[in-house]
């Protein structure tokens, strides 16, 4: 598997929707943490420390089942996310720890 990571961009109705569909969002993000999926996820804050988004690490088979996790998100299928960014990419840090 390899890494992606998409990045949610909430939309003028993020924080009003988030409200009702965080349960959603949040069973969506654990069942691929349950899959071993998931390397890090979590919201993004403005400024002003209020959320606009979502960034989310993941493994991934190929760049359309990460996609395809992306739209299957709630958050990007029920409007949350005004736009969603996938992209591939390789962990350079922290170090790997090499065999001793």
């Amino acid at each position: 598997m390899s890494l992606y990571v998409y990045i949610g961009h909430d939309g003028p109705r993020g924080a009003e929707l988030r409200k009702t569909v965080r349960d959603r969002h949040i069973a969506h993000i654990a069942a691929l943490d349950e899959a071993g999926r998931i390397v890090f996820a979590g919201p993004l804050r403005d400024s002003a420390g209020e959320p606009c988004g979502s960034l989310i690490v993941l493994h991934a088979d190929d760049f359309a089942s990460a996609e395809a996790i992306a739209q299957r998100d709630p958050y990007t299928a029920e409007g949350v996310f005004a736009s969603v960014d996938v992209h591939g990419s390789m962990a350079v840090f922290p170090k790997a720890e090499e065999p001793g």
